[in-house]
């Protein structure tokens, strides 16, 4: 039996409580034996400055962008902050990019899931994000794109998935481990 595929989840919102958070949460628990979805935190990485990205980097970027390099394929899980994505993604992104010709995002399969409690699921968000990965060399599956509006009624007062979105993330997963295995070659 092969090894689990390792895809790094990058959940937007920092808040532990998030909606993008449980969802993240609740995609890792619906996703098959196949996939190995863990959540990478980003809220400790420091602002990026090219200038103090020397020889010695901050430890945090360093530790980001060698977990990242890990991971065979990205899921991101994000709300949408004034039709965009929020800083500490983007701070994330631009970690993870840089310095220039060192772009550990290169190559690797993605897929974007935007959250959020409003009618239209994100779709901003979903789509900068989208537009920054084809920049940088990433595969994102086209099919099927994930707006989940509405998102704060998914859960119960327990914090469980308890609404009719199960079956449609379930297809997701399925998708998206179909698209990293095209991807990568399996």
């Amino acid at each position: 039996m092969e090894a689990p595929i390792d895809v790094a989840v990058i959940v937007g919102s920092l808040r532990k409580d998030s909606i993008n958070r449980k969802v993240a949460r609740a995609l890792i628990a619906l996703a098959s034996p196949a996939l190995n979805l863990e959540i990478v935190e980003i809220g400790d990485l420091p602002i990026y400055n090219q200038d103090r990205d020397g020889t010695a980097p901050p430890p945090p970027w360093s530790d980001f962008r060698n977990r990242i390099k890990r991971a065979q394929a990205v899921l991101f899980v994000t709300p949408e902050y004034n039709r965009s994505i929020p800083s500490p993604l983007k701070n994330a992104i631009d970690v993870g990019s840089r310095p220039y010709g060192h772009n550990v995002w290169g190559r690797k399969p993605a897929a974007v899931v935007s959250v959020s409690p409003g009618a239209i699921g994100g779709f901003g968000a979903n789509q900068h994000v989208r537009q920054t990965m084809v920049f940088l060399n990433m595969p994102v599956m086209q099919q099927p794109e994930v707006y989940l509006g509405g998102a704060d009624k998914y859960f119960d007062q327990a914090g469980k998935l308890a609404h009719k979105e199960t079956e449609f993330l379930r297809t997701v997963l399925e998708s998206f481990e179909t698209w990293i295995k095209i991807n990568i070659g399996q």
